[in-house]
């Protein structure tokens, strides 16, 4: 029987060593801290109706939660710098968005209007002014032409009158020296009458 247990012993040895072994490599290991606490519990002895924690485990377990912790928090600073800053681009680009609104409105102005002496006016009313103006013009030079024509009528008519009255003149001129001849004659023939008697 002693050799039996000598032959088996090593055997036996074997097996707790092998299933020790396989044991860790089955297992599948959950690395959040819920898995975390529930291996410490699962791995912790009982006393009583307490749970006893090896220390290098709570220990572990502490500084797991500790570097989540830490890695979380650097997370959530990251995030709120992203935000931040996305924030910061939204609040430009609101801005730049608002200001490009304003240009496009006071382009489409510029666009449907036209500067009158330095004021901007609608194209309507632009076109209504020089319309007017145009309009008025033609009125004005047709006012002039037909005040040319007609005084041009008027000093044709003056010019024939006074044509007239001069050609009326001189035959007035000439019928008088007529006369006045002939009144120079008849003087002279009775100056001549007279001398002789």
């Amino acid at each position: 029987m002693k050799k039996q247990l000598i032959t088996l012993l090593p055997l036996l040895l074997c097996t707790v060593i092998l299933f020790a072994q396989e044991n860790p490599q089955t297992k599948a290991t959950d690395n959040s801290i819920e898995g975390q606490f529930k291996d410490v519990v699962d791995e912790s002895n009982n006393y009583q109706e307490y749970k006893v924690i090896k220390k290098y485990q709570i220990n572990q377990l502490r500084k797991n939660i500790l570097d989540s912790i830490s890695d979380l928090e650097s997370k959530i600073a990251t995030s709120k710098t992203e935000i931040d800053q996305k924030a910061k681009k939204i609040d430009s680009l609101t801005s730049k968005l608002k200001t490009t609104k304003e240009d496009l409105s006071v382009s489409k102005e510029k666009e449907n209007g036209i500067e009158i002496l330095g004021i901007l006016t609608q194209k309507s009313t632009y076109n209504t002014i020089m319309w007017s103006i145009i309009v008025l013009l033609l009125v004005g030079l047709a006012f002039i032409f037909y005040k040319f024509k007609n005084s041009h009528k008027v000093t044709k008519d003056s010019q024939l009158k006074l044509a007239e009255t001069e050609m009326e003149l001189e035959t007035n001129r000439q019928k008088s020296l007529e006369r006045e001849q002939k009144l120079r004659r008849k003087l002279q023939d009775e100056v001549n009458k007279n001398r002789n008697k």
